[in-house]
């Protein structure tokens, strides 16, 4: 009975204590990170890091995918008067070289929005800018049809270009993704097979010989 007496007794105090509005230093804390996150956010104030020696630029490591991206191209952007990776993009096939109707027709509005300007409609550099010499750009874009250049381009160097630019055309990898940029291609050679095949001379009409 005296045991619980005092075991009351102290229960008592310690609630009495834990409720008096006498403030105390916070204790320790067991697990800190379960309560206070240590991350850093990409748009905070990073001055810090750098006072301490910390390199952080906020950008992703090198390699890594975007969780909604797919069909990573492997091959970097060339140093400055370096074209080895541009050559090699050339072994790159297009995985998206057969395309669905509806396929089709949304790689076609993907390229009349942020190619057409350029190219024109029909894919023969005629495009708003240029406008037969009367628009605000000098220089003629490329002919994507009708250019024997740019119809045995592989599909690979053309995604290239289109990834980190070429010459006066920047880079479209904000715009497209890799996916939609590998429909674009595929598009624009499907045009230039069709160009082809109705360019090509019909074959002569066989005639019977008779002895």
């Amino acid at each position: 009975m005296k045991n619980k007496f005092i075991i009351a007794s102290l229960s008592a105090l310690a609630v009495f204590s834990a409720c008096s509005d006498v403030k105390r230093t916070p204790g320790k804390i067991y697990m800190p990170d379960m309560a206070e996150s240590r991350a850093y956010e990409s748009y905070a104030d990073h001055s810090n890091l750098a006072e301490k020696g910390i390199n952080y630029n906020s950008r992703p490591v090198a390699g890594t995918i975007s969780r909604e991206e797919e069909m990573p191209f492997h091959i970097p952007m060339d140093q400055p008067g370096d074209t080895t990776n541009y050559t090699a993009s050339k072994a790159v096939p297009n995985p998206y070289d057969s395309l669905s109707k509806a396929q089709m027709e949304e790689a076609e509005r993907l390229y009349l929005i942020n190619c057409g300007i350029c190219h024109g409609s029909d894919l023969k550099g005629n495009g708003p800018l240029f406008k037969d010499g009367n628009g605000p750009y000098a220089a003629k874009p490329a002919a994507l049809v009708g250019d024997a250049k740019y119809e045995a381009m592989p599909a690979g160097q053309m995604f290239y270009s289109v990834a980190y630019g070429k010459n006066l055309m920047g880079s479209y990898a904000s715009q497209l993704s890799r996916k939609q940029r590998w429909q674009v291609i595929a598009y624009i050679k499907a045009k230039q097979q069709a160009s082809k095949a109705k360019a090509a001379p019909a074959p002569e009409a066989a005639t019977a010989t008779t002895k």
